[in-house]
């Protein structure tokens, strides 16, 4: 895709999606900020997403949702292409890379610094090769065997998110004696494995698993425990946006609410993360987060 319409501020007032700027530098990490927490946009190019039910599913629509976020400030946009809620259907590695890759590919050519969600090797390896400069993986203990050497070799960022099973079972596997106490433990054997296959302690960034075989009360301890979180030494990523967690505190008349109505919790967690020192919120609306963590910025300077 060469051209989807005109960019904020540089054609028609009218015109419904942004421009692909192929010629602009590419961001890197050096070009992040260092005074606030970070803000990753979550791009689900999938037709059964929890969060936003497929809105951006095709090739087109996802890469000019992908450029709002990047031009709302998005500092990174992490582009999946499986579900990953609770229950969710598996796909071949083949359709999620049909899904993500041109996507991944134009992004990083609009000058976007791109995080590929995957829990599969192969596919991260597509999209490094594509430009992508971290893999997200929510694979938790059960990763791809490839996936250590391969971001060893590569030299990317990773994500090392804790989960338990997969969508069809980890709820049933959500139990624990200490949960901050297990996440910790079971995230340090799988980091171990990381560092035995060559990555390097600063290629690592931890993330709980906020909803991944959590029930509600994991969640809120987890959050409310993430210095304990930075004491392994790595940056902290935390994903809560509109998560079922959310909805269940904000039940009304015994109903809980639907995932587009936890906005402004999500903006909340996103400021007291950002209080607490977390490197970067992953999030579904860029916007109002990144006033959130900018505030969280001045409230703690």
């Amino acid at each position: 895709m060469d051209s989807l319409a005109a960019a904020p501020g540089t054609g028609p007032a009218t015109s419904p999606l942004p421009v692909l700027r192929p010629t602009r530098v590419r961001k890197s990490f050096k070009d992040l900020p260092t005074d606030r927490t970070l803000v990753m946009g979550i791009l689900n190019v999938t037709p059964d997403s929890f969060s936003d039910g497929g809105r951006f599913s095709s090739t087109d629509e996802a890469i000019a949702e992908g450029l709002r976020m990047h031009y709302a400030g998005a500092d990174i946009l992490d582009v999946g292409g499986e579900s990953t809620r609770p229950n969710a259907d598996s796909i071949t590695v083949a359709e999620e890379q049909k899904r993500i890759v041109p996507v991944v590919a134009a992004l990083v050519k609009a000058g976007a610094l791109v995080s590929v969600d995957t829990m599969h090797a192969d596919t991260a390896a597509k999209a490094i090769d594509e430009g992508a400069a971290i893999v997200n993986d929510v694979s938790g203990l059960d990763f791809d065997p490839a996936m250590p050497a391969l971001i060893a070799e590569r030299g990317v960022h990773y994500v090392l998110m804790h989960q338990r099973g997969n969508p069809q079972t980890m709820d049933s596997l959500a139990s624990y004696d200490d949960v901050v106490e297990d996440v910790i433990t079971e995230i340090t054997a799988i980091r171990d494995k990381f560092y035995a296959a060559g990555v390097s302690p600063d290629q690592i960034i931890v993330d709980p698993g906020i909803g991944f075989a959590k029930k509600d009360d994991h969640n809120w301890a987890l959050l409310r425990s993430l210095e304990r979180f930075q004491t392994l030494g790595h940056r902290i990523l935390i994903g809560a946006s509109r998560k079922r967690f959310l909805g269940t505190l904000l039940t009304t008349a015994g109903k809980a609410a639907a995932p587009g109505e936890r906005g402004n919790a999500s903006v909340a967690v996103s400021a007291l993360a950002a209080a607490q020192g977390a490197w970067c919120v992953r999030v579904h609306d860029v916007a109002s987060n990144l006033d959130a963590v900018k505030v969280a910025a001045a409230w703690t300077r």
